[in-house]
């Protein structure tokens, strides 16, 4: 198993954007420098929180400061795309980047971003956009047909090549065919990972589901493999999971109530989830009152917190409960003291990973 890092990012509003920028640079190469194989940056434009609009550009910008790490949008929200812009700086970014990018793709989930660009979630449409756009743009990696494109969703022209000029549109990714398409599901029996299934992209489950959901996320894999005649690879699965390590458990308990991972749930997801009607998926059991999603309740029972040898437990239980995976995902905060969390980082990789690594 290998260990990356998602970065949404998570910054309180009202934060200072040029800093947070640095901060978030100077955590990936904290990270690429204690080993960590990758890192996926998240897209937003409407949500305070998460405050990266453009992570190309800020993927661009990680790449010139790093040598090893890999990079991948959490995810390019389709329906904020025209797609025949979008596939002219993914495919740039890819040559940029020389084998080190992950193309990760979705149709978002924030409420205003949909407001912004017309779509209203009930109706599904955004879903629809996400699929066209994506099959879209590796139409125009492959063969970029002269003619007019035009849909509920964008309208543009690909015009015919004149070989005397150079006029052409030409662009193509540096990773053939394309690089590595990533999905990431939420709810159970997750139908954008059934479509990662039958695609062969690479599957992502989200930190904010317990186990019980996530078993599901590779059963939709299968199921979508199975229909295209596939064979699933395990070692390509990514899980995004909160993780909090200190030498002790109930020191990395204290730490994580009283801390930035505390103050980002109680002043944000606890209040987006519902307001999405996400907070069922949070529960390990359906039945739960929403009352009982607590900070508390998730540290126990969702997130992975503790000392070194209990983090390695919780790891291997959720490892054996899902049947294995390839890469964990730790999740990015504005860690303060900075100490705790390169300590807490440094656990993960040299005690923890370890172990999992030999017992596997």
């Amino acid at each position: 198993m290998d260990v990356g890092l998602f970065a949404m990012p998570l910054h309180p509003p009202g934060s200072n954007v040029t800093e947070t920028l640095e901060d978030d640079l100077d955590m990936l190469i904290t990270l690429e420098n204690l080993g960590y194989s990758e890192a996926w940056i998240g897209e937003h434009f409407t949500t305070q929180w998460e405050n990266i609009p453009a992570p190309d550009i800020f993927i661009a910008h990680a790449l010139a400061k790093t040598e090893r790490m890999k990079f991948g949008t959490g995810v390019t929200c389709m329906p904020n795309h025209n797609p025949f812009m979008i596939a002219h700086r993914i495919a740039q970014l890819d040559h940029m980047a020389k084998g080190r990018f992950m193309w990760g793709v979705g149709s978002g989930g924030f409420p205003g971003d949909f407001e912004v660009f017309g779509f209203d979630p009930k109706t599904g449409e955004h879903r629809a956009m996400t699929r066209e756009a994506i099959e879209t743009v590796l139409m125009l990696w492959n063969d970029p047909k002269p003619g007019r494109y035009r849909t509920a969703f964008w309208d543009f022209n690909i015009p015919e090549p004149d070989d005397l000029i150079g006029l052409r549109v030409h662009m193509e990714p540096y990773q053939k065919p394309h690089p590595p398409i990533g999905v990431a599901g939420v709810s159970e029996n997750s139908g954008t990972l059934t479509l990662a299934g039958a695609r062969g992209w690479i599957p992502m489950s989200i930190n904010l589901v317990p186990t019980r959901v996530i078993k599901t996320h590779w059963e939709s894999v299968e199921e979508g493999a199975l229909e295209a005649g596939r064979t699933p690879d395990r070692s390509q699965w990514r899980i995004a999971r909160e993780v909090y390590i200190a030498e002790t458990t109930e020191k990395a308990r204290k730490e994580a109530l009283e801390g930035t991972l505390a103050r980002d749930f109680r002043n944000y997801f606890l209040h987006i989830m519902p307001k999405v009607r996400m907070l069922d998926a949070m529960k390990i059991d359906t039945d739960m009152p929403d009352s009982d999603v607590t900070v508390e309740y998730l540290v126990d029972n969702v997130f992975i917190v503790g000392s070194p040898d209990d983090v390695t437990a919780k790891l291997q239980k959720l490892y054996d409960d899902v049947g294995g995976f390839g890469v964990l995902l730790a999740m990015a905060h504005e860690w303060q003291p900075r100490d705790q969390w390169v300590q807490s980082m440094t656990l993960l990789v040299d005690e923890v990973m370890p172990r999992l690594n030999g017992a596997s």
